[in-house]
């Protein structure tokens, strides 16, 4: 007898697919179930970016502000043909939002430094302020593509009206600003503060902040006090 070959399985494999087949009652009719087997690949993981620093967050708000203050000018500004006029203008309009004390000439407290009583003297942004100001927008306008040679905010004319600006409220306030050697830095001390202007110097505690310059992080952290508030208030407000 010749061996009988056994029936073929009904379950079989085809190209990466298990097909199943099932037999009819008696016609013959066969439904086939297929089943497909999916490769996912596996899912990636995004670190998000470190968040920036206080310094770097108010730099970007201080940056907006400038666009803004320059998009509302009349005429408008273009950053291309800003100046260090234009930038001491800027400097001026902002101190409507100021929170110090400058004593007029003829203001019985001119040179008071803790007048003992209320007067109608006007609220100036103080030197300190103004002076971080200008070295975070300094750094700003180098990062976002401007020339160190054609940077509006290292004018001459920007360095001698700070410099006015921390002579007149020292004698108004009768607080001076003293300057301090340069020492050699050796282990364990800390260096003078820079400020815009290129000399170091020690801020009076009246809320002004400290200097700024692009070579000190740590000193632009605690000068943005008063910008803050202007920040806020010069981006809803039309020059």
């Amino acid at each position: 007898m010749e061996p009988t070959s056994a029936p073929p399985d009904p379950t079989t494999v085809k190209g990466g697919e298990r097909v199943e087949g099932e037999r009819g009652g008696g016609g013959g009719s066969s439904s086939t179930t297929t089943t497909s087997y999916q490769h996912h690949a596996p899912a990636t993981t995004t670190t998000p970016p470190p968040p920036l620093s206080r310094y770097e967050s108010q730099k970007r708000r201080d940056w907006n502000t400038f666009l803004q203050y320059l998009k509302n000018h009349k005429p408008p500004l273009t950053l291309g043909r800003c100046s260090g006029a234009h930038v001491i203008e800027f400097l001026k309009y902002l101190d409507q939002f100021g929170k110090t004390k400058v004593h007029a000439t003829g203001c019985p407290y001119f040179g008071h430094p803790s007048p003992p009583a209320p007067c109608a003297c006007p609220l100036r942004q103080a030197w300190g302020s103004l002076d971080a100001l200008i070295g975070r927008l300094r750094a700003a306008y180098e990062e976002n593509g401007g020339r160190p040679e054609s940077n509006p905010f290292g004018a001459r004319a920007v360095r001698i009206y700070l410099r006015e600006v921390r002579e007149g409220q020292a004698k108004a306030r009768g607080i001076p600003y003293e300057k301090k050697k340069r020492k050699r830095p050796s282990a364990g001390s800390t260096s003078s503060v820079p400020t815009a202007g290129g000399e170091s110097t020690s801020l009076p505690a009246d809320g002004g902040g400290g200097g700024g310059d692009s070579g000190s992080s740590s000193s632009r952290v605690g000068s943005g006090r008063t910008t803050n508030v202007v920040t806020s208030a010069v981006a809803s407000t039309t020059v």
